[in-house]
Protein backbone atom coordinates (compact mmCIF):
# COMPACT_ATOMS: atom_id res chain seq x y z
CA UNK A 1 0.00 0.00 0.00
CA UNK A 2 2.95 2.58 0.77
CA UNK A 3 4.62 1.71 -2.85
CA UNK A 4 1.46 2.10 -4.26
CA UNK A 5 0.50 5.63 -2.45
CA UNK A 6 4.20 6.74 -3.20
CA UNK A 7 3.93 5.80 -7.04
CA UNK A 8 0.22 7.67 -7.34
CA UNK A 9 2.01 10.83 -5.69
CA UNK A 10 4.97 10.84 -7.98
CA UNK A 11 3.16 10.10 -11.37
CA UNK A 12 0.23 12.58 -10.12
CA UNK A 13 3.79 15.57 -9.56
CA UNK A 14 4.68 14.42 -12.76
CA UNK A 15 1.51 15.62 -15.02
CA UNK A 16 0.50 18.47 -12.25
CA UNK A 17 1.05 21.43 -14.39
CA UNK A 18 -0.40 24.65 -13.28
CA UNK A 19 0.26 24.75 -9.47
CA UNK A 20 -1.62 23.25 -6.19
CA UNK A 21 -5.16 23.41 -7.41
CA UNK A 22 -4.54 22.03 -10.50
CA UNK A 23 -3.83 18.51 -8.63
CA UNK A 24 -7.72 18.28 -7.04
CA UNK A 25 -9.27 16.46 -9.58
CA UNK A 26 -6.14 14.15 -10.29
CA UNK A 27 -5.96 13.07 -6.76
CA UNK A 28 -9.99 12.85 -6.39
CA UNK A 29 -10.22 11.19 -8.96
CA UNK A 30 -7.39 8.39 -8.16
CA UNK A 31 -7.66 8.78 -4.56
CA UNK A 32 -11.76 7.69 -4.68
CA UNK A 33 -11.57 5.39 -8.02
CA UNK A 34 -10.06 3.07 -5.32
CA UNK A 35 -12.27 3.47 -2.68
CA UNK A 36 -9.19 5.29 -0.25
CA UNK A 37 -11.69 7.21 0.44
CA UNK A 38 -14.97 8.89 -0.01
CA UNK A 39 -16.21 12.26 -1.71
CA UNK A 40 -16.74 13.99 1.50
CA UNK A 41 -13.39 12.78 3.66
CA UNK A 42 -11.93 14.07 0.61
CA UNK A 43 -13.70 17.40 0.59
CA UNK A 44 -13.20 17.13 4.31
CA UNK A 45 -9.34 17.13 4.22
CA UNK A 46 -9.35 19.76 1.02
CA UNK A 47 -11.24 21.84 3.22
CA UNK A 48 -8.29 21.28 5.93
CA UNK A 49 -5.83 21.54 3.44
CA UNK A 50 -6.54 24.82 2.55
CA UNK A 51 -6.16 26.24 6.15
CA UNK A 52 -2.78 24.61 6.36
CA UNK A 53 0.48 27.48 5.25
CA UNK A 54 2.79 25.69 2.74
CA UNK A 55 2.52 24.02 -0.42
CA UNK A 56 -1.19 22.97 -1.33
CA UNK A 57 0.10 20.15 -3.07
CA UNK A 58 2.32 18.75 -0.79
CA UNK A 59 0.03 19.28 2.43
CA UNK A 60 -3.11 17.31 0.67
CA UNK A 61 -1.24 14.39 -0.40
CA UNK A 62 0.26 14.58 3.22
CA UNK A 63 -3.39 14.84 4.75
CA UNK A 64 -4.33 11.67 2.28
CA UNK A 65 -1.49 9.53 2.66
CA UNK A 66 -1.78 10.11 6.85
CA UNK A 67 -5.32 9.07 6.46
CA UNK A 68 -4.65 5.98 3.81
CA UNK A 69 -1.68 4.94 5.83
CA UNK A 70 -0.85 6.76 8.63
CA UNK A 71 2.33 8.57 9.44
CA UNK A 72 4.36 6.59 6.44
CA UNK A 73 1.46 7.24 4.51
CA UNK A 74 2.07 10.91 4.66
CA UNK A 75 5.47 10.81 4.67
CA UNK A 76 5.61 9.06 1.30
CA UNK A 77 2.54 10.77 -1.00
CA UNK A 78 4.11 14.10 0.26
CA UNK A 79 7.61 13.05 -1.02
CA UNK A 80 6.15 11.83 -4.04
CA UNK A 81 4.88 15.01 -4.72
CA UNK A 82 8.06 16.64 -4.77
CA UNK A 83 10.53 14.37 -6.08
CA UNK A 84 9.10 14.43 -9.69
CA UNK A 85 8.25 18.27 -10.14
CA UNK A 86 12.16 18.64 -8.35
CA UNK A 87 13.64 17.03 -10.94
CA UNK A 88 11.55 18.39 -13.59
CA UNK A 89 12.49 22.36 -12.32
CA UNK A 90 16.35 21.22 -12.24
CA UNK A 91 16.41 20.28 -15.64
CA UNK A 92 14.23 23.09 -17.26
CA UNK A 93 16.88 25.00 -14.52
CA UNK A 94 19.68 23.42 -16.85
CA UNK A 95 18.07 23.38 -20.23
CA UNK A 96 15.44 26.73 -20.14
CA UNK A 97 18.36 29.23 -21.75
CA UNK A 98 18.06 27.30 -24.64
CA UNK A 99 14.64 26.87 -25.38
CA UNK A 100 13.31 30.28 -23.87
CA UNK A 101 12.92 31.59 -26.77
CA UNK A 102 12.00 28.53 -29.33
CA UNK A 103 8.56 29.78 -30.56
CA UNK A 104 7.28 26.04 -30.14
CA UNK A 105 7.97 26.49 -26.38
CA UNK A 106 6.39 29.68 -26.00
CA UNK A 107 3.35 28.63 -27.49
CA UNK A 108 2.64 24.85 -25.47
CA UNK A 109 2.74 26.89 -22.35
CA UNK A 110 0.31 29.49 -23.79
CA UNK A 111 -1.97 26.43 -24.86
CA UNK A 112 -1.88 25.36 -21.46
CA UNK A 113 -3.06 27.98 -19.77
CA UNK A 114 -6.80 27.49 -20.94
CA UNK A 115 -5.90 23.93 -19.02
CA UNK A 116 -4.67 25.07 -15.97
CA UNK A 117 -8.13 27.13 -15.31
CA UNK A 118 -10.25 24.24 -16.41
CA UNK A 119 -8.05 22.10 -13.75
CA UNK A 120 -8.79 25.03 -10.94
CA UNK A 121 -12.35 25.22 -11.74
CA UNK A 122 -13.48 21.63 -11.73
CA UNK A 123 -12.70 20.85 -8.28
CA UNK A 124 -14.49 24.19 -7.44
CA UNK A 125 -17.67 22.82 -9.23
CA UNK A 126 -17.27 19.26 -7.53
CA UNK A 127 -17.36 21.26 -4.60
CA UNK A 128 -20.61 23.25 -4.74
CA UNK A 129 -22.02 19.57 -6.19
CA UNK A 130 -21.13 17.27 -2.94
CA UNK A 131 -21.72 19.84 -0.53
CA UNK A 132 -25.33 20.20 -1.79
CA UNK A 133 -24.18 24.34 -2.05
CA UNK A 134 -27.07 26.72 -3.52
CA UNK A 135 -26.58 30.24 -4.44
CA UNK A 136 -26.71 31.75 -1.14
CA UNK A 137 -23.77 29.34 -0.01
CA UNK A 138 -22.00 31.17 -2.66
CA UNK A 139 -22.28 34.97 -2.06
CA UNK A 140 -19.77 35.61 0.57
CA UNK A 141 -16.83 33.82 -1.60
CA UNK A 142 -18.39 36.23 -4.49
CA UNK A 143 -17.90 39.06 -2.16
CA UNK A 144 -13.88 37.92 -1.21
CA UNK A 145 -13.57 37.72 -4.68
CA UNK A 146 -14.61 40.89 -6.20
CA UNK A 147 -13.40 42.69 -3.07
CA UNK A 148 -9.62 41.11 -4.23
CA UNK A 149 -10.06 41.82 -7.80
CA UNK A 150 -11.51 44.77 -8.21
CA UNK A 151 -10.94 46.55 -4.69
CA UNK A 152 -7.00 45.51 -4.29
CA UNK A 153 -8.31 44.04 -0.56
CA UNK A 154 -5.40 41.43 0.19
CA UNK A 155 -6.12 37.62 0.39
CA UNK A 156 -4.63 37.97 4.13
CA UNK A 157 -7.32 39.98 4.77
CA UNK A 158 -9.90 38.10 3.61
CA UNK A 159 -9.03 35.09 5.22
CA UNK A 160 -9.14 36.96 8.75
CA UNK A 161 -12.49 38.29 7.97
CA UNK A 162 -13.51 35.00 7.23
CA UNK A 163 -12.14 33.28 11.03
CA UNK A 164 -13.81 36.54 12.51
CA UNK A 165 -17.16 35.92 10.85
CA UNK A 166 -17.24 32.58 11.56
CA UNK A 167 -16.36 32.85 15.13
CA UNK A 168 -18.83 35.26 15.72
CA UNK A 169 -21.19 33.44 13.79
CA UNK A 170 -20.92 30.24 16.07
CA UNK A 171 -21.17 33.00 18.69
CA UNK A 172 -23.90 33.96 17.91
CA UNK A 173 -25.82 30.49 17.09
CA UNK A 174 -24.73 29.15 20.73
CA UNK A 175 -26.40 31.84 22.39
Amino acid sequence: MLWKLFLLFTKIGVFTIGGGYAVIPLIEKDIVSRAWLSHEEFYELLAITESLPGVFATNIAALVGFKIAGIKGAFLAALGTIVAPFIIILCIAIFFSRFQENLYVAKAFKALRPVVVALIAAPCYTAIKVNNMKLKHLVLPFIALVCMWFGGVSPIWIILAGCGGGIAYHQIAKS
